[in-house]
């Protein structure tokens, strides 16, 4: 699966076509969306870890990135940081069209010569008058005779009453969350940048979103944080966590009525949960969709599409519709908490709307867990920078259905097995497939890596590894490591 990053200007909203006379001349069929490089989530030939498209460089030897090539094969993880992006979802970040791209335009037809039709909105004209002037008439003496009469005249209610709007309700959920989300912009210092979405973290004007939403924004940019009431504030990056693809920012003159967001348990969410996304997709801010929970701890990696940064998550996978500037919302649900942070999309087309690059839902969504994420969140307010659990191992990132491989060889020719750190003390050595973290099953390196990150450092697992044919079982503690660097 490849993955494609925002940078193009939002367009503005299209315009309804003008009313015509008589029925239009057919206008020219829409161009067909295209189709993007998506691979699906099956094994490719090509080899890369299942679901991820072509295979990459390895992770490195803290078993947490994929890292540079080692030997003729070039599928050795090493300690290198960033790792090289597999082919992977599309983030869910702001699009645009550059073009009208909306549907085919619509020409007026000129209207028709004669005198045919003048007379006959005349006599039509003359005839309305005619009804209402009786109409009228009629009505007065009907008035007239109840007064004589007694009678009663009952006429219908011209409003329905006062709608009510139970607390579960979609609309109730909505109206509570959308005060506390943002759309957020993010600009570069040369100009480049795009649209994503945050929520309030806390009353201090921390808002919580994507790390590629405000990349471009890190190193001198601009950001601005919009609320629903039109309310745009300044805003600075407090610290970003690139591979677990969340940022923190906070609010500049922040207001002093701000309403956090309610945080859930992404633990307890079941398959077949109702959830609701709230985001700018395509720039259209404040946009509300819904839908379910498809699956839970479906491994996902995902690229900021630069070549050089790969972000690994154990997602919850819902079909609630998410499109290019959805990036960073929040994933409600049917009691109005987060339980996740939509951050990527598979999609089939790179049409999108007008044939751009960026493509739309297909019911595909990926939301990292409010459990990993409020963690890294509090890290990041915290220290400013993210902090990762580690096995302190270098595994293949080959497509593979039998595990994650420790590699023969590290990056620069360092050790695939960190000396001292927590694979080495549970005995692991290279060549060892890994088929298991505790009770999930682990098919390929990337599974490792993102079941490893939903982990806090200190936190001890059980690791199940085949070497020699046979399986084996060994307890260890997860190390940590400081940075993205």
């Amino acid at each position: 699966m490849s993955t494609e990053n925002e940078g193009t200007a939002v367009p503005p909203a299209p315009s309804a076509p003008p009313v015509p006379v008589d029925a239009p001349a057919p206008s020219a069929p829409a161009a067909r969306e295209g189709s993007a490089p998506m691979a699906p989530f099956t094994p490719s030939p090509a080899g890369g870890p299942q679901g991820y498209g072509p295979a990459g460089p390895a992770p490195d030897a803290q078993g947490y990135g994929p890292a540079g090539s080692a030997g003729p094969a070039g599928s050795a993880a090493d300690a290198a940081w960033p790792p090289p992006p597999p082919a992977t979802p599309s983030y869910a970040d702001a699009g645009g069209d550059s073009g009208g791209g909306w549907g085919s335009p619509h020409q007026q037809p000129a209207p028709k010569s004669g005198r045919g039709r003048g007379g006959l909105v005349a006599a039509i004209l003359v005839a309305a008058l005619v009804a209402g002037g009786l109409g009228g008439g009629l009505g007065y003496t009907l008035a007239k005779n109840d007064d004589n009469t007694g009678s009663t005249t009952v006429s219908a209610s011209d409003s329905g009453g006062s709608i009510k709007r139970d607390p579960g309700t979609v609309a109730a959920v909505a109206a509570r969350a959308l005060p506390s989300t943002v759309t957020i912009q993010a600009e570069s210092t040369s100009g480049e940048g795009g649209t994503g979405t945050g929520f309030v973290f806390d009353t201090q004007g921390h808002i919580v979103t994507n790390n590629h939403v405000v990349a471009d924004a890190v190193d001198g940019g601009k950001l601005t944080a919009t609320f629903p009431n039109g309310k745009k504030y300044d805003a600075e990056v407090v610290g970003h966590a690139q591979g677990y693809d969340v940022a923190v920012i906070k609010l500049k003159n922040a207001p002093s009525d701000l309403k956090p967001l309610t945080l859930g348990n992404s633990d307890k969410v079941a398959v077949g949960d109702s959830t609701i996304a709230i985001g700018a997709p395509f720039g259209l801010s404040n946009t509300v969709t819904t839908g379910i929970i498809s699956a839970k701890n479906r491994p996902v990696a995902s690229s900021d599409g630069t070549g050089s940064n790969a972000s690994y998550m154990s997602a919850l996978q819902t079909d609630a519709s998410i499109n290019p500037g959805n990036s960073g919302g929040p994933l409600l649900d049917a009691q109005g908490n987060v339980i996740g942070i939509n951050s990527a999309i598979q999609s089939t087309g790179s049409g999108g709307l007008g044939g751009t690059s960026q493509s739309g839902s297909i019911g595909l969504g990926f939301a990292i867990p409010i459990n990993q994420a409020k963690y890294v969140a509090q890290q990041l307010i915290k220290t400013g920078k993210p902090v990762y659990a580690k096995i302190g191992a270098s595994v293949s990132l080959e497509d593979s259905s039998n595990g994650a491989k420790i590699t023969d060889q590290g990056s620069g020719g360092s050790a695939s097995v960190e000396p001292g750190g927590p694979a080495a003390k549970a005995g692991l050595k290279p060549g060892d497939v890994i088929t298991k973290l505790d009770d999930t099953v682990i098919d390929s390196g990337p599974t490792l890596i993102g079941e490893i990150w939903t982990h806090q450092p200190g936190d001890k697992v059980t690791i199940t590894y085949e070497r020699g044919g046979k399986s084996r079982t060994v307890d260890l503690t997860l190390g940590a490591r400081v940075g993205d660097n």
